[in-house]
Protein backbone atom coordinates (compact mmCIF):
# COMPACT_ATOMS: atom_id res chain seq x y z
CA UNK A 1 0.00 0.00 0.00
CA UNK A 2 1.69 3.18 -0.75
CA UNK A 3 1.98 6.17 1.53
CA UNK A 4 -0.75 8.52 0.59
CA UNK A 5 -3.20 5.33 0.28
CA UNK A 6 -1.90 4.33 3.98
CA UNK A 7 -2.94 7.60 5.84
CA UNK A 8 -6.11 7.78 4.02
CA UNK A 9 -7.15 4.35 4.77
CA UNK A 10 -6.61 5.57 8.63
CA UNK A 11 -9.10 8.52 8.51
CA UNK A 12 -12.59 8.24 8.90
CA UNK A 13 -14.85 9.26 6.57
CA UNK A 14 -12.30 9.92 3.89
CA UNK A 15 -13.80 10.98 1.01
CA UNK A 16 -11.75 12.94 -1.31
CA UNK A 17 -14.82 14.34 -3.38
CA UNK A 18 -15.55 16.30 -0.27
CA UNK A 19 -13.14 16.51 1.98
CA UNK A 20 -13.54 17.88 5.24
CA UNK A 21 -10.85 20.72 6.46
CA UNK A 22 -9.59 19.00 9.80
CA UNK A 23 -9.32 15.74 7.61
CA UNK A 24 -6.98 17.41 5.26
CA UNK A 25 -5.06 18.44 8.09
CA UNK A 26 -4.83 15.60 10.10
CA UNK A 27 -3.84 13.76 6.55
CA UNK A 28 -1.13 16.56 6.35
CA UNK A 29 0.38 16.52 9.99
CA UNK A 30 0.75 12.37 9.23
CA UNK A 31 2.42 13.13 5.48
CA UNK A 32 4.82 15.52 7.14
CA UNK A 33 5.89 13.13 10.02
CA UNK A 34 8.82 12.29 10.39
CA UNK A 35 10.40 15.85 10.05
CA UNK A 36 12.80 15.97 6.81
CA UNK A 37 15.37 18.20 8.47
CA UNK A 38 18.11 17.06 10.14
CA UNK A 39 21.00 18.35 9.34
CA UNK A 40 22.86 20.68 11.89
CA UNK A 41 24.11 23.80 11.63
CA UNK A 42 25.97 26.12 13.95
CA UNK A 43 25.59 30.02 13.76
CA UNK A 44 26.38 33.14 14.89
CA UNK A 45 23.55 34.04 17.46
CA UNK A 46 22.07 36.61 15.05
CA UNK A 47 22.17 34.57 12.32
CA UNK A 48 20.18 32.38 13.96
CA UNK A 49 16.79 34.60 13.64
CA UNK A 50 13.97 32.68 12.51
CA UNK A 51 15.69 29.32 12.89
CA UNK A 52 14.56 25.74 13.89
CA UNK A 53 16.40 25.23 16.75
CA UNK A 54 18.35 21.56 16.56
CA UNK A 55 19.06 20.85 20.19
CA UNK A 56 17.96 21.65 23.91
CA UNK A 57 19.86 25.25 24.62
CA UNK A 58 20.80 24.46 28.35
CA UNK A 59 21.53 27.65 30.80
CA UNK A 60 25.27 27.52 31.84
CA UNK A 61 24.74 30.09 34.40
CA UNK A 62 21.88 30.74 36.64
CA UNK A 63 19.61 34.51 35.44
CA UNK A 64 19.91 36.27 37.18
CA UNK A 65 23.38 35.41 38.50
CA UNK A 66 22.31 37.24 41.90
CA UNK A 67 19.32 38.65 44.20
CA UNK A 68 19.24 41.90 42.75
CA UNK A 69 16.77 45.07 43.07
CA UNK A 70 13.97 45.35 40.68
CA UNK A 71 13.25 48.98 41.09
CA UNK A 72 15.48 52.29 42.12
CA UNK A 73 15.36 52.76 46.17
CA UNK A 74 15.95 51.54 49.52
CA UNK A 75 17.18 48.05 50.53
CA UNK A 76 16.24 47.24 53.78
CA UNK A 77 15.56 44.40 56.10
CA UNK A 78 11.87 43.23 55.55
CA UNK A 79 11.28 42.43 59.01
CA UNK A 80 11.42 46.20 60.38
CA UNK A 81 7.99 45.79 58.36
CA UNK A 82 6.63 43.24 61.24
CA UNK A 83 7.32 46.11 64.41
CA UNK A 84 5.37 48.83 62.14
CA UNK A 85 1.96 49.03 63.81
CA UNK A 86 -0.75 50.15 61.62
CA UNK A 87 0.06 53.28 59.32
CA UNK A 88 3.19 54.05 61.19
CA UNK A 89 6.43 55.76 59.11
CA UNK A 90 9.33 53.73 59.18
CA UNK A 91 12.47 55.88 58.81
CA UNK A 92 15.99 54.53 58.40
CA UNK A 93 19.43 55.49 58.10
CA UNK A 94 20.86 55.30 54.67
CA UNK A 95 24.60 53.97 55.22
CA UNK A 96 25.66 53.74 51.64
CA UNK A 97 24.77 53.20 47.70
CA UNK A 98 24.55 50.01 45.73
CA UNK A 99 25.26 50.60 41.68
CA UNK A 100 24.66 47.60 39.45
CA UNK A 101 27.48 45.84 38.22
CA UNK A 102 29.00 45.91 41.49
CA UNK A 103 28.23 44.66 44.73
CA UNK A 104 27.95 46.57 48.07
CA UNK A 105 30.46 45.85 50.79
CA UNK A 106 29.96 48.12 53.46
CA UNK A 107 29.14 47.22 57.31
CA UNK A 108 25.19 47.07 58.36
CA UNK A 109 23.70 47.59 61.54
CA UNK A 110 19.83 47.08 63.02
CA UNK A 111 17.78 49.81 61.04
CA UNK A 112 20.39 50.38 58.74
CA UNK A 113 19.04 51.41 54.51
CA UNK A 114 20.92 50.92 51.17
CA UNK A 115 20.26 53.62 48.10
CA UNK A 116 20.56 51.15 45.43
CA UNK A 117 19.97 50.88 41.93
CA UNK A 118 17.96 48.73 39.32
CA UNK A 119 20.16 45.33 38.81
CA UNK A 120 22.29 46.03 42.26
CA UNK A 121 23.29 43.03 44.01
CA UNK A 122 21.02 42.83 47.07
CA UNK A 123 22.95 43.97 49.95
CA UNK A 124 23.79 39.99 52.57
CA UNK A 125 21.12 40.89 54.77
CA UNK A 126 18.48 42.75 53.25
CA UNK A 127 15.69 41.46 51.49
CA UNK A 128 13.25 44.20 50.24
CA UNK A 129 13.27 47.46 47.91
CA UNK A 130 11.27 50.74 48.95
CA UNK A 131 10.83 52.32 45.61
CA UNK A 132 12.33 55.70 45.81
CA UNK A 133 8.86 57.65 45.07
CA UNK A 134 7.13 56.46 48.26
CA UNK A 135 10.29 57.68 50.34
CA UNK A 136 11.31 61.19 51.77
CA UNK A 137 14.24 61.80 52.11
CA UNK A 138 15.84 64.57 55.29
CA UNK A 139 20.28 64.01 54.72
CA UNK A 140 21.08 59.98 55.97
CA UNK A 141 17.38 59.39 56.93
CA UNK A 142 14.88 57.92 54.37
CA UNK A 143 10.80 57.66 55.77
CA UNK A 144 8.25 55.79 54.01
CA UNK A 145 4.88 53.73 55.32
CA UNK A 146 5.32 50.95 56.09
CA UNK A 147 2.00 49.99 54.45
CA UNK A 148 3.51 50.54 51.30
CA UNK A 149 4.72 47.07 50.88
CA UNK A 150 5.85 43.33 52.71
CA UNK A 151 8.52 41.84 53.04
CA UNK A 152 10.32 40.77 50.11
CA UNK A 153 9.36 43.04 47.68
CA UNK A 154 10.94 44.57 44.81
CA UNK A 155 13.43 41.60 45.03
CA UNK A 156 14.90 39.47 42.16
CA UNK A 157 15.89 36.32 43.11
CA UNK A 158 19.22 34.08 41.87
CA UNK A 159 17.81 31.97 39.11
CA UNK A 160 14.33 33.62 39.26
CA UNK A 161 14.64 33.55 35.30
CA UNK A 162 16.52 30.39 34.80
CA UNK A 163 18.63 28.20 36.95
CA UNK A 164 22.07 26.50 35.46
CA UNK A 165 21.70 23.38 34.48
CA UNK A 166 18.10 23.70 33.18
CA UNK A 167 17.04 23.73 29.44
CA UNK A 168 16.43 27.77 28.88
CA UNK A 169 15.03 26.74 25.03
CA UNK A 170 13.65 23.58 23.64
CA UNK A 171 15.04 21.55 20.53
CA UNK A 172 12.13 22.14 17.58
CA UNK A 173 11.68 25.50 18.91
CA UNK A 174 11.94 28.78 16.08
CA UNK A 175 14.90 30.85 17.37
CA UNK A 176 12.45 34.39 17.77
CA UNK A 177 14.09 38.21 18.98
CA UNK A 178 12.88 36.88 22.74
CA UNK A 179 14.88 33.57 22.36
CA UNK A 180 17.61 35.97 20.87
CA UNK A 181 17.44 38.29 23.88
CA UNK A 182 17.15 34.57 25.77
CA UNK A 183 20.50 33.07 24.60
CA UNK A 184 22.29 36.04 24.68
CA UNK A 185 21.71 36.51 28.42
CA UNK A 186 23.25 33.39 28.79
CA UNK A 187 26.40 34.30 27.22
CA UNK A 188 26.43 32.50 24.46
CA UNK A 189 27.99 32.85 21.01
CA UNK A 190 26.62 30.20 19.07
CA UNK A 191 23.84 28.35 18.48
CA UNK A 192 22.98 24.69 16.74
CA UNK A 193 19.74 25.20 14.37
CA UNK A 194 18.77 23.05 11.33
CA UNK A 195 19.19 23.51 8.17
CA UNK A 196 16.67 25.61 6.25
CA UNK A 197 13.80 23.59 4.62
CA UNK A 198 14.14 23.84 0.82
CA UNK A 199 10.74 24.63 -1.35
CA UNK A 200 10.43 24.62 -4.52
CA UNK A 201 7.51 26.34 -6.72
CA UNK A 202 6.14 27.63 -9.69
CA UNK A 203 2.48 28.46 -11.63
CA UNK A 204 0.86 27.00 -14.42
CA UNK A 205 -0.99 28.27 -17.13
CA UNK A 206 -0.73 29.57 -20.63
CA UNK A 207 -2.82 32.29 -19.35
CA UNK A 208 -0.12 33.51 -17.48
CA UNK A 209 2.44 36.79 -17.95
CA UNK A 210 5.71 36.94 -16.50
CA UNK A 211 6.66 40.73 -15.37
CA UNK A 212 7.77 42.60 -18.02
CA UNK A 213 5.94 41.07 -20.61
CA UNK A 214 3.23 43.05 -22.48
CA UNK A 215 -0.27 42.55 -21.73
CA UNK A 216 -2.40 40.57 -23.90
CA UNK A 217 -5.88 39.85 -23.94
CA UNK A 218 -7.59 37.09 -21.77
CA UNK A 219 -3.88 36.81 -19.74
CA UNK A 220 -3.11 37.94 -16.35
CA UNK A 221 0.29 38.44 -14.65
CA UNK A 222 1.81 36.48 -12.11
CA UNK A 223 0.92 36.61 -9.07
CA UNK A 224 0.91 33.64 -6.90
CA UNK A 225 4.66 33.42 -7.46
CA UNK A 226 5.50 36.44 -5.23
CA UNK A 227 2.72 35.68 -2.84
CA UNK A 228 4.15 32.33 -2.24
CA UNK A 229 7.55 33.75 -1.76
CA UNK A 230 6.43 35.79 0.76
CA UNK A 231 4.67 33.14 2.89
CA UNK A 232 7.80 31.14 2.53
CA UNK A 233 10.22 33.30 3.24
CA UNK A 234 8.63 34.33 5.89
CA UNK A 235 8.28 31.02 7.22
CA UNK A 236 12.10 30.73 7.06
CA UNK A 237 12.64 28.30 3.99
CA UNK A 238 14.92 28.59 1.22
CA UNK A 239 13.21 29.18 -1.74
CA UNK A 240 13.82 27.74 -4.97
CA UNK A 241 11.78 29.71 -7.79
CA UNK A 242 11.18 27.37 -10.60
CA UNK A 243 9.23 30.08 -12.90
CA UNK A 244 6.45 30.22 -15.20
CA UNK A 245 5.39 26.63 -16.75
CA UNK A 246 3.09 26.41 -19.60
CA UNK A 247 -0.19 24.14 -19.95
CA UNK A 248 2.01 21.34 -21.71
CA UNK A 249 2.91 18.12 -20.38
CA UNK A 250 6.85 18.09 -21.14
CA UNK A 251 7.32 21.01 -19.08
CA UNK A 252 5.56 20.52 -16.26
CA UNK A 253 6.90 16.79 -15.88
CA UNK A 254 10.76 18.59 -16.20
CA UNK A 255 9.53 21.44 -13.79
CA UNK A 256 8.58 18.49 -11.40
CA UNK A 257 11.73 16.40 -11.74
CA UNK A 258 13.52 19.45 -11.12
CA UNK A 259 11.80 20.96 -8.40
CA UNK A 260 12.01 17.02 -6.52
CA UNK A 261 15.85 16.79 -7.10
CA UNK A 262 16.43 20.21 -5.66
CA UNK A 263 14.02 20.48 -2.97
CA UNK A 264 12.02 19.02 0.16
CA UNK A 265 8.52 19.89 -0.72
CA UNK A 266 7.52 21.70 -4.31
CA UNK A 267 4.43 24.02 -4.08
CA UNK A 268 2.63 24.53 -7.45
CA UNK A 269 -0.17 26.70 -8.07
CA UNK A 270 -2.96 26.11 -10.93
CA UNK A 271 -3.38 23.02 -12.72
CA UNK A 272 -5.53 20.57 -10.12
CA UNK A 273 -8.57 20.79 -11.38
CA UNK A 274 -10.34 19.08 -13.45
CA UNK A 275 -10.31 21.27 -16.60
CA UNK A 276 -9.23 20.16 -20.22
CA UNK A 277 -5.85 22.23 -20.15
CA UNK A 278 -4.84 21.45 -16.88
CA UNK A 279 -1.83 18.72 -17.63
CA UNK A 280 -0.85 19.28 -14.05
CA UNK A 281 -2.94 16.59 -12.62
CA UNK A 282 -2.16 13.81 -14.99
CA UNK A 283 1.38 14.50 -14.78
CA UNK A 284 1.62 14.29 -11.53
CA UNK A 285 -0.31 11.20 -11.30
CA UNK A 286 2.58 9.35 -13.67
CA UNK A 287 5.67 10.57 -11.81
CA UNK A 288 4.25 9.89 -8.32
CA UNK A 289 2.21 8.34 -5.47
CA UNK A 290 -0.77 11.18 -5.40
CA UNK A 291 -4.48 12.34 -3.92
CA UNK A 292 -6.84 14.85 -5.37
CA UNK A 293 -9.06 16.47 -3.05
CA UNK A 294 -12.30 18.33 -3.17
CA UNK A 295 -11.68 20.31 0.08
CA UNK A 296 -15.25 21.21 1.64
CA UNK A 297 -13.78 24.98 1.85
CA UNK A 298 -14.14 28.38 0.51
CA UNK A 299 -11.74 29.54 -1.16
CA UNK A 300 -10.02 26.91 -2.44
CA UNK A 301 -11.56 23.76 -3.58
CA UNK A 302 -9.59 22.05 -5.80
CA UNK A 303 -6.12 20.66 -4.18
CA UNK A 304 -3.49 17.85 -4.31
CA UNK A 305 -1.09 16.54 -2.24
CA UNK A 306 1.92 13.76 -2.94
CA UNK A 307 4.73 12.79 -3.32
CA UNK A 308 7.44 12.87 -5.78
CA UNK A 309 10.51 10.58 -5.65
CA UNK A 310 13.77 12.24 -6.07
CA UNK A 311 16.13 11.49 -8.69
CA UNK A 312 18.75 10.63 -5.97
CA UNK A 313 17.56 7.18 -3.75
CA UNK A 314 19.74 8.63 -1.11
CA UNK A 315 17.04 11.72 -0.72
CA UNK A 316 13.49 10.85 0.64
CA UNK A 317 10.57 11.99 -2.25
CA UNK A 318 9.71 15.78 -2.21
CA UNK A 319 6.30 16.32 -0.38
CA UNK A 320 4.35 18.53 -3.34
CA UNK A 321 1.52 20.71 -2.69
CA UNK A 322 -0.80 21.78 -5.60
CA UNK A 323 -3.16 24.61 -4.85
CA UNK A 324 -5.58 26.61 -6.59
CA UNK A 325 -4.88 28.76 -8.89
CA UNK A 326 -6.86 32.09 -7.91
CA UNK A 327 -4.87 34.09 -5.75
CA UNK A 328 -6.46 34.93 -2.78
CA UNK A 329 -7.47 30.49 -2.45
CA UNK A 330 -3.33 29.69 -2.94
CA UNK A 331 -3.18 32.15 0.04
CA UNK A 332 -5.85 30.57 2.30
CA UNK A 333 -4.85 26.93 1.37
CA UNK A 334 -1.59 27.56 2.59
CA UNK A 335 -2.03 29.05 5.24
CA UNK A 336 -4.84 26.55 6.50
CA UNK A 337 -2.82 23.69 5.13
CA UNK A 338 0.34 23.90 4.41
CA UNK A 339 2.14 26.22 6.69
CA UNK A 340 1.49 23.83 9.44
CA UNK A 341 3.05 21.12 7.33
CA UNK A 342 5.66 22.89 5.89
CA UNK A 343 6.42 23.45 10.19
CA UNK A 344 6.32 19.66 11.15
CA UNK A 345 8.75 19.00 7.90
CA UNK A 346 11.03 22.03 9.27
CA UNK A 347 11.41 20.05 12.37
CA UNK A 348 9.31 22.46 14.87
CA UNK A 349 7.97 20.55 17.36
CA UNK A 350 4.60 20.18 18.33
CA UNK A 351 4.12 23.65 20.00
CA UNK A 352 5.52 25.40 17.41
CA UNK A 353 3.76 23.79 14.41
CA UNK A 354 0.05 23.58 15.99
CA UNK A 355 -1.99 26.30 13.72
CA UNK A 356 -2.21 29.57 15.37
CA UNK A 357 -4.97 30.05 17.90
CA UNK A 358 -8.12 31.58 16.65
CA UNK A 359 -9.12 34.83 17.84
CA UNK A 360 -12.89 35.54 19.67
CA UNK A 361 -14.50 38.97 17.95
CA UNK A 362 -17.69 39.93 17.44
CA UNK A 363 -19.11 40.66 13.58
CA UNK A 364 -20.29 43.91 12.68
CA UNK A 365 -21.15 42.60 9.37
CA UNK A 366 -24.06 39.66 8.58
CA UNK A 367 -22.76 36.84 6.56
CA UNK A 368 -24.72 34.43 5.05
CA UNK A 369 -23.18 30.79 5.35
CA UNK A 370 -24.65 27.44 4.68
CA UNK A 371 -23.25 24.43 6.98
CA UNK A 372 -21.06 21.70 5.38
CA UNK A 373 -18.05 23.81 4.14
CA UNK A 374 -15.51 25.37 5.77
CA UNK A 375 -15.18 29.40 5.13
CA UNK A 376 -12.60 32.03 5.16
CA UNK A 377 -13.46 35.54 5.01
CA UNK A 378 -11.25 38.22 4.90
CA UNK A 379 -11.98 40.34 7.52
CA UNK A 380 -9.90 43.91 9.61
CA UNK A 381 -9.89 43.72 13.36
CA UNK A 382 -9.97 46.39 15.68
CA UNK A 383 -9.82 46.67 19.39
CA UNK A 384 -12.72 47.72 21.49
CA UNK A 385 -11.86 49.29 24.66
CA UNK A 386 -13.85 46.92 27.59
CA UNK A 387 -14.74 44.22 25.08
CA UNK A 388 -14.10 41.90 22.34
CA UNK A 389 -12.25 42.91 19.23
CA UNK A 390 -14.77 43.91 16.25
CA UNK A 391 -14.32 43.00 12.64
CA UNK A 392 -15.51 43.50 9.97
CA UNK A 393 -15.49 41.83 6.03
CA UNK A 394 -12.72 43.44 4.06
CA UNK A 395 -14.02 44.31 0.61
CA UNK A 396 -14.88 41.92 -2.62
CA UNK A 397 -14.85 38.45 -1.20
CA UNK A 398 -13.86 37.30 -4.46
CA UNK A 399 -11.06 34.36 -4.75
CA UNK A 400 -8.89 36.64 -7.24
CA UNK A 401 -9.45 39.78 -5.64
CA UNK A 402 -6.20 40.23 -3.86
CA UNK A 403 -7.10 44.17 -3.01
CA UNK A 404 -9.40 43.00 -0.07
CA UNK A 405 -6.39 40.60 0.97
CA UNK A 406 -4.12 43.16 1.12
CA UNK A 407 -6.82 45.13 3.21
CA UNK A 408 -7.59 42.39 5.91
CA UNK A 409 -5.36 41.75 8.90
CA UNK A 410 -7.16 37.98 9.08
CA UNK A 411 -9.78 35.60 8.08
CA UNK A 412 -12.96 35.20 9.27
CA UNK A 413 -13.28 31.11 10.01
CA UNK A 414 -16.84 29.92 9.43
CA UNK A 415 -16.49 26.48 10.63
CA UNK A 416 -17.88 23.47 8.75
CA UNK A 417 -21.13 23.12 11.17
CA UNK A 418 -21.33 26.80 11.02
CA UNK A 419 -24.64 28.47 9.82
CA UNK A 420 -25.14 32.58 8.89
CA UNK A 421 -23.50 34.92 11.17
CA UNK A 422 -25.78 37.74 12.37
CA UNK A 423 -24.27 41.11 13.26
CA UNK A 424 -23.05 41.28 17.12
CA UNK A 425 -22.05 37.53 17.07
CA UNK A 426 -19.26 35.94 17.98
CA UNK A 427 -16.47 34.44 15.47
CA UNK A 428 -13.73 32.88 15.26
CA UNK A 429 -10.52 34.96 13.57
CA UNK A 430 -6.94 33.48 11.95
CA UNK A 431 -4.74 36.47 12.62
CA UNK A 432 -2.23 36.83 9.91
CA UNK A 433 0.40 38.60 12.15
CA UNK A 434 4.21 36.92 11.32
CA UNK A 435 2.49 34.52 8.46
CA UNK A 436 1.35 37.14 5.86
Amino acid sequence: MSRIAEIAAALAGYDPKALRVDAVQAFLAQLAEPAVVTQVERLPLRDALGRVLAEDIVSPVSVPPHDNSAMDGFAFDGTLLDAAAGDAMLTLRVVGTALAGAAWRGTLEAGDAVKIMTGAVMPTGLDTVIPQEFCTVEGERVSFPAQALKRGDNRRFAGEDLMQGQPALRRGQIVTPAALGMVASLGLPMVPVLRRLRVAYFSTGDEILSLGELPREGAVYDSNRYTVFGLLTRLGCEVIDLGLVRDDPAALESALRRAAADADAIITSGGVSVGEADHTRAVMQRLGDMAFWRVAMRPGRPMAVGLIPAPDAQRGPAVLFGLPGNPVAVMVTFLAFVRPALLKMMGCNAACAAPPPLLRATSVDAIRKKPGRTEYQRGRVLAVAGALPEVRIAGNQGSGVLSSMVEANGLVVLHHDQASVAAGDAVDVMIFDGMV
